[in-house]
C-alpha cells in the first residue's frame, strides 16, 4: 500500500535568493553613500589648502589704538622715569601689506611657493617707538619688570633674551587669540626700542586710504607721557 505525504506540497525555496538579493543591493547603495559623502568631506577639507583660509576682518584704526594699548601698558611697566622718546626710524603707526600674500595652493605658481603674491586689501598694523637714556643696567631689570606684568594680563613669552653677556636683551611677547604682538629690544648707546605688531587682517571697504594706497592711521599717542612733554617728537 502506498503512504502519501500529508499537507501541502513544499514551495520552492526562492525566500533567501531575494534576501541575498536585498542585502547586494543594499550594501552597494551603502558603497555609493560612502564614495560620495568621502568626497564631499575630502572637497570640504581641501577647499580651505586650495583656496586658502580667508583673512579675518578687522579695522586698521581700531587695531592701530589696541596696539597703542599695548606698547602704553609696556611703557607703564618699564619703569623708566628718566628715558625721553627718541627719533626712532620706521617709528609710527604703519599699516603695510607687504607680508600679507594671497593664500592657498592655487596661488603658488604665480610668483614660487614661498613669496605668492600680496593679497589686496589685506595689511599688518604695527607700532613702533624708542627711548634714550636707558643704559643697559636699567634695562634688563626693566624688561624684567614687562615680563611680569603683561604674564599677569594674559600675555605668553614667546622669546626672552636678558643676559648681560650677550649684545642685545630683547623681550617678546604675544597675547594668545588676539594675533598681536609686543617686543622691547635693547639697542647701543643705551636705546631701547618698544614695538607692537598685529596680523595680517582685511580691511572692510569704505576704510579711509592715504596717498600710497594704505589704510590712513591716526597720529601716534603712545607712550601718553612722553608725547604730551614733547609734542614734537613723534616719529622718525
Amino acid at each position: 500500500m502506498t503512504q502519501r505525504p500529508h499537507g501541502p506540497a513544499p514551495t520552492p525555496a526562492r525566500a533567501p535568493t531575494r534576501r541575498r538579493g536585498i542585502r547586494a543591493a543594499s550594501a552597494a547603495g551603502l558603497a555609493l553613500a560612502a564614495v560620495v559623502g568621502g568626497t564631499v568631506g575630502f572637497a570640504r577639507w581641501f577647499a580651505p589648502i586650495w583656496d586658502g583660509t580667508p583673512y579675518p576682518v578687522a579695522d586698521p584704526v581700531a587695531t592701530a589704538r589696541q596696539l597703542e594699548g599695548d606698547t602704553q601698558s609696556a611703557y607703564a611697566a618699564l619703569g623708566l622715569p628718566r628715558a625721553e622718546l627718541a627719533d626712532w626710524a620706521g617709528a609710527g603707526l604703519v599699516a603695510k601689506g607687504d607680508d600679507c600674500h594671497l593664500r592657498g595652493m592655487r596661488h603658488w605658481s604665480q610668483r614660487g611657493i614661498a613669496y605668492p603674491p600680496q593679497d589686496p586689501g589685506v595689511v599688518t598694523v604695527r607700532d613702533t617707538w624708542g627711548l634714550r637714556g636707558v643704559p643697559r643696567a636699567e634695562a634688563e631689570p626693566a624688561l624684567e619688570r614687562v615680563r611680569k606684568a603683561l604674564t599677569q594680563q594674559g600675555w605668553k613669552v614667546t622669546d626672552y633674551e636678558n643676559s648681560p653677556h650677550l649684545p642685545r636683551a630683547d623681550l617678546r611677547l604675544e597675547l594668545p587669540g588676539t594675533g598681536r604682538t609686543v617686543s622691547l629690544t635693547t639697542y647701543s648707546g643705551d636705546r631701547l626700542e618698544v614695538s607692537a605688531h598685529a596680523d595680517c587682517a582685511r580691511y572692510p571697504p569704505g576704510t579711509a586710504l592715504d596717498g600710497r594706497g594704505d589704510p590712513r592711521l591716526p597720529a601716534p599717542s603712545a607712550p601718553t607721557e612722553l608725547r604730551e612733554e614733547s609734542p614734537d617728537q613723534t616719529s622718525g
